[in-house]
């Protein structure tokens, strides 16, 4: 029994409970419905997001640097459709029907993520001659060997910076330590399985478009406005989103190292397809939320026997192409994104100008934009988790939470390796795995948001009791230098490093941590902010903004963990001394990036302050159940 796997039974068992108290005794019922919802569909996208960056490495074989820009041209456009979604949400489908083409789309993705192909395999070219790359397993079960004259070796870096194969004989057909620019490697990558992947994540990204600013928006218009439970229903919401992450990181890692990559990502469709059960099940609960403003405009024909509604759909489909078409390209991702960053700038600038009616308006459409732009410096941050992280915990921690081998109530406990060592063959399910796969460690902060969750849910609603009402600018700053501090406690670590240039797995759960309470100081506030602060009418836009901020920091982190890629041969990093001290350098650089602006934006909340005007009800507002 894999140890994340008992810690994480604990965790649901003891946070669950108050959860689904607060859910049932203060919150309209839709939220319920809402929060199982979201939770399989983010079970579904971070059970895909957690092992992806292996994927691309070890299955299709893309060097670290382009693996992180093809990760961050993915997650960058999973947050960028959104803006389309949004738009169409707001002027003819409703968020409700939103939510169900995007859950439809999102399943047809993990589905077809589940098709592998074939292996991409990879072969050393040195004096005009081919050699093999042997490779087999995955992830932490994952092995690589150069197979010279029909024998596998190991190799590892060589003092030069080149490759020294190990233990080969006098007389064979290559020396024994190749310099850097002797040698290339060859990569052949199965096309079949290649255009699938594309063609996977293309569907996906078009799902997340019509599905995520839309199912936000509808836990806001749940409440009315200045109910003060709506704080603590986001950060409740938020607990859902997370024990879906939590879950879909642990089991999905755990099937794709075991069975293959087949397994870990049909377990992430088959959650998508629940998350869509509950929520049509679930439509009585919404009170009628999130229907379509004007039904008879999405109903009327359009293209002969075809209505607004149809060709909404058929069009978002021809579009899954164009997004095929575009993935693979970072540079035009890129174009993309600035293109729709200035079209945005131009709306919001318009909204605040002549939509906007009065000052009080004028200065809450403000103050969003400036939490907006905290949210871009957070996520890049942030966000750096699926890419530079996973990879550093892949190769430069020690993924054993024991030292050595012992027991726990008789049973024996210890990594693999430990158990051994200690004359014990693990066997079956009578023994406790204490070592954790790199993928795992997707789980830590969704792990700790189960715990702090509820209690931060209380604490908005006990300051919304009180009248108290948080500065969400000063908040973002506290978020934000949380987030850099969570880096710099992993550089200020770095003599903690052993003899193999690995880390003690706690540096990496101290980041996490940090991690998680910058996320929580700032996430769910942002959510409620922009449902508050919004004009009503443009209120699933400014959430596909919110989102914007998403990838515009998904692609800048991508870019910056590519940055920090090291060299790799057969998915496996060559020189892990180097890979440490490329990585320390590059989260030194992040850390003090989050502490700086975390200080500016503490600064700013003193002029800002008043902005938000208490965004109270009238005093007529009745507070619904």
């Amino acid at each position: 029994m894999n140890v994340v796997v008992l810690i994480g039974i604990l965790i649901t068992l003891v946070t669950g409970i108050p959860v689904l108290l607060q859910l049932l005794r203060g919150h309209p019922r839709g939220l319920i419905i809402l929060f199982f919802a979201e939770m399989w569909e983010r079970f579904s996208y971070y059970g895909m997001r957690g092992i992806l960056i292996f994927y691309l490495t070890q299955h299709l074989l893309f060097d670290q640097s382009a693996a992180s820009s093809q990760y961050g041209s993915y997650t960058s456009l999973v947050y960028l459709l959104p803006l389309i979604g949004g738009i169409l949400a707001d002027r003819y489908l409703g968020t409700r029907k939103a939510v169900v083409f995007g859950a439809l789309l999102l399943t047809a993705g993990h589905v077809t993520m589940a098709y592998e192909g074939k292996p991409a395999t990879q072969n050393l070219i040195y004096a005009g001659q081919t050699y093999e790359v042997a490779i087999n397993g995955r992830m932490e079960d994952r092995t690589t060997q150069l197979v010279v004259a029909g024998k596998p070796y190991e190799y590892g870096p060589s003092a030069d910076g080149g490759l020294e194969i190990k233990g080969l004989p006098q007389g064979a057909p290559l020396p024994s330590v190749l310099p850097k620019e002797s040698y290339k490697m060859e990569t052949h990558q199965d096309p079949k399985g290649v255009n699938a992947f594309y063609l996977a994540v293309s569907l996906i990204i078009m799902g997340v478009g019509f599905l995520k600013p839309n199912i936000s928006t509808i836990v806001g218009q749940l409440y009315p406005q200045g109910d003060p439970r709506r704080d603590s229903g986001f950060t409740l919401y938020y607990y859902g989103v997370n024990l879906g992450a939590f879950w879909a990181s642990v089991l999905c890692a755990v099937l794709g190292q075991s069975f293959g990559w087949w397994a870990g990502f049909g377990l992430a469709g088959i959650g998508m397809a629940a998350g869509l059960v509950v929520f049509l099940i679930g439509k009585p609960l919404l009170q009628g939320k999130g229907e379509p403003p004007k039904p008879e405009l999405l109903k009327a024909s359009v293209v002969g026997p075809l209505n607004r509604e149809w060709l909404i759909y058929l069009a978002a489909i021809v579009g899954v192409g164009g997004v095929w078409l575009l993935v693979p390209n970072n540079k035009l991702v890129g174009q993309a994104l600035s293109l729709s960053s200035l079209v945005c700038i131009a709306a919001i600038a318009y909204i605040i100008a002549v939509v906007c009616k009065t000052w009080v308006e004028r200065q809450r459409m403000m103050l969003a934009v400036i939490l907006v732009l905290g949210a871009v410096v957070f996520f890049t941050l942030f966000e750096q988790a699926g890419t530079s992280l996973n990879l550093f915990a892949a190769t430069n921690v020690d993924m054993t939470i024991t030292k050595q081998a012992t027991s726990f109530l008789g049973i024996p406990m210890g990594s693999r390796e430990q158990l051994e060592a200690a004359g014990v063959t693990p066997n079956g399910w009578f023994w406790i795995d204490t070592g954790i796969g790199a993928a795992q460690t997707q789980s830590f902060n969704a792990a700790f948001i189960l715990i702090f969750a509820p209690v931060f849910a209380a604490m908005w609603a006990w300051l919304g009791k009180k009248q108290v009402a948080a500065n969400p600018t000063f908040t973002f700053g506290l978020g934000l230098i949380q987030v850099g501090l969570g880096f710099l406690v992993v550089v200020w670590g770095a003599g903690m490093a052993d003899a193999n240039y690995r880390m003690p797995l706690m540096m990496l759960g101290l980041l996490y941590m940090l991690h998680t309470t910058g996320e929580l100081f700032l996430s769910p506030v942002g959510l409620s902010e922009i449902t508050k602060l919004s004009l009503p009418t443009v209120v699933s836009f400014m959430m596909a903004v919110w989102f914007l901020a998403s990838s515009v920091a998904q692609f800048v982190g991508g870019a910056i963990a590519a940055s920090m890629g090291s060299e790799s041969i057969g998915g496996q990093v060559l020189d892990p001394k180097a890979a440490l001290e490329t990585s320390l350098h590059g989260f030194n650089q992040l850390g003090w990036a989050g502490v700086i602006c975390g200080g500016v934006f503490i600064l700013l909340s003193f002029v800002v302050k008043g902005w938000s005007h208490g965004v109270k009800p009238p005093a007529h507002a009745e507070v619904e159940a």
